[in-house]
């Protein structure tokens, strides 16, 4: 016995797809960057030194002196000279006084001053230095540095992006079919 049957045949159906990828860009400028450095204030004050140097004993003692000192010496010797003459002449006027005490006073006082007492040697050393009086005052340097900050200005670039879209486009390739026969 012939039994019908039933054929079926299919055929899927097939998509194919095109695909466009996208298109991404992204570039990073390097930032603008300025530096700018000033010189540092820089002030120097300086005292000068000083030096004193006073010779007025060792030019004495070389029989350089001034006026005012040579007359004021002398005036000094013409004093102690007078006062000297007063003592000598009191002195003298005493053993005067006391001549009948035994005669002898007028030969002394002539032998006192006939005949003076010798001259001292006149050898000196002259020039001592260790009189130089000397002063020094020193001088001072102040140094004041005073730093300047740096000026910075940064500019951040933004980045460049540019971006395309990915595409899909679809499109039947085959199309289903189902066909149905029957067989009997």
């Amino acid at each position: 016995m012939d039994i019908p049957k039933l054929q079926i045949q299919t055929t899927p159906g097939r998509l194919g797809l095109q695909v466009d990828k996208p298109i991404q860009q992204i570039e990073q400028p390097k930032a603008t960057l300025d530096i700018q450095q000033p010189a540092a204030t820089l002030e120097i004050s300086t005292t000068r030194p000083q030096l004193s140097v006073d010779t007025t004993e060792v030019r004495a003692n070389v029989d350089m002196k001034s006026v005012f000192r040579r007359t004021q010496e002398w005036a000094q010797q013409g004093r102690q000279g007078g006062l000297d003459g007063t003592g000598r002449r009191a002195e003298e006027g005493r053993q005067m006084m006391e001549i009948e005490n035994g005669g002898g006073a007028i030969p002394a006082i002539a032998k006192q001053n006939g005949s003076p007492p010798p001259a001292p040697l006149g050898i000196r050393f002259v020039g001592d230095r260790s009189k130089i009086q000397m002063s020094i005052t020193p001088g001072t340097t102040t140094i004041n540095a005073t730093p300047q900050k740096p000026i910075i200005n940064t500019q951040v670039n933004k980045p460049i992006h540019t971006y395309t879209p990915g595409k899909v486009t679809g499109t039947m390739e085959q199309y289903p079919s189902i066909q149905i026969d029957w067989k009997g």
